[in-house]
């Protein structure tokens, strides 16, 4: 590699390719080729030994093989693998056009040509490199040594060193020990996602149509009023919200003050009932979101085109048939894929869950799951919690990824946005 550039002096490129070839053979040779070799047992040793050694005449005790740098490195060592792949075939690119150059007997560039053409014409490329390699180094990596962590069996009975067991530990989720909690809360993130989404567009449509309907003075007082809302961290906001409608928090108060109940109400610790705790968190969530529609359907609606809704008046449309037909058709064209997105959003939305109810109330039925976990919270109690399931929760982090992706590809092929795109 780059004999053909230091040919046609392009010291730059050649020397380059050449030292890369060459550190890429020596690391091979020292690490790389175990690396690899090592991911197919991830590890000889998988707990801890006591064994005799004649030599000295003691016994010696071996710790497990680590498996997690095992497979970390091996992953690490493949990317190089198709690393190296990739640059030698930007050589062979390379020497084919300098070679039709040549046999055209057209001009082929100089080493100070091409380096100023890094900085020119393939100033993307120089650009993009640290970039792609940070997305190479800590999204995709990271990204692919979960999913193989699906096909091991990592954890609390193997921390240390494991192995490769296949399919079991989807096995577990979809039919196993598992499958109990995880179809049932698997349900209810889809309700809530549905619901969550629903809610907060809808009466954000709604809201934004108040401020703007005629005859509302200040409107941009009250936008501002609303936006405060999603202007506080949305931890604040959830954390306040948390202790506003605790047992013995402020709500409670105010309504037994009002005499509208007798006795507190749990709303959100582990002695709600379900159903109660579910809608809850759904009301806060509105509370929430509802600015963020509102201030997108604002945008929309200042612009839409008011011929539409004067022909229907004319034509003697009420206003609910002008929004019906007129008004919202029009913002959910618009908002259609950031529908979509705040439908995803909701799917692995951690913080609604985890900050107010932190799953409450628990399950009896449920392995490390309360009535309120989502999908995601389910998974960081799997990993974090007593259970420290970590296999079974990268399955789980697969399972989210292929329903995100399904449910988001199907909806936005079929949204009007997409078809007249």
């Amino acid at each position: 590699m780059g004999l053909n550039a230091l040919k046609h002096g392009q010291w730059a490129k050649g020397l380059s390719l050449l030292l890369s070839e060459i550190v890429f053979f020596a690391w091979i040779g020292l690490t790389g080729f175990s690396s690899i070799k090592a991911l197919s047992n991830l590890g000889l040793i998988k707990k801890k030994q006591v064994i005799y050694d004649a030599s000295q005449g003691v016994y010696v005790t071996k710790q497990p093989d680590s498996s997690v740098l095992i497979l970390l490195f091996g992953l690490l060592a493949l990317m190089v693998v198709i690393g190296f792949i990739w640059l030698y075939i930007v050589n062979l690119r390379s020497v084919r056009k300098n070679y039709v150059l040549e046999r055209d007997h057209e001009h082929i560039l100089t080493n100070k040509e091409e380096l100023a053409n890094l900085f020119d014409e393939r100033l993307h490329i120089t650009l993009m490199t640290i970039p792609v390699l940070g997305i190479f180094l800590f999204t995709i990596l990271p990204t692919v040594f979960m999913i193989s962590m699906a096909f091991t069996n990592y954890d609390r009975q193997h921390p240390i060193g494991f192995s490769w067991t296949g399919f079991k530990a989807f096995g577990n989720v979809l039919s196993g020990d598992l499958a109990g909690t995880f179809f049932p809360v698997l349900g209810w993130t889809l309700i809530w996602a549905v619901a969550a989404t629903a809610t907060t567009f809808f009466f954000g449509v709604l809201l934004a149509l108040l401020i703007e309907s005629k005859g509302i003075k200040h409107k941009g007082f009250w936008r501002t009023i609303f936006v405060l809302v999603w202007a506080v961290p949305q931890f604040v906001s959830l954390l306040m919200m948390a202790q506003f409608l605790d047992y013995q928090g402020a709500f409670n108060a105010i309504l037994m003050n009002l005499h509208l109940i007798s006795s507190p109400i749990h709303f959100i610790d582990n002695q709600a009932t379900p159903w109660v705790a579910r809608i809850t968190v759904i009301f806060v969530n509105m509370w929430i979101g509802i600015p963020v529609s509102m201030l997108v359907s604002t945008a929309i609606i200042q612009n839409l085109p008011q011929d539409q809704v004067e022909a229907a008046k004319i034509d003697g449309a009420n206003a609910i048939q002008i929004f019906k037909s007129i008004t919202f058709p029009q913002i959910l064209f618009v908002m259609a894929p950031s529908l979509i997105q705040q439908f995803i959003g909701n799917i692995n939305n951690f913080n609604v869950i985890y900050l107010l109810t932190g799953g409450a109330p628990m399950n009896n039925n449920y392995n490390g799951a309360g009535s309120t976990d989502l999908l995601v919270t389910w998974l960081y109690n799997l990993t974090f919690g007593q259970e420290q399931r970590y296999n079974a929760s990268a399955v789980l982090g697969i399972l989210i990824f292929i329903l995100s992706a399904t449910v988001s590809l199907i909806a936005y092929r079929r949204t009007n946005a997409f078809k007249e795109g």
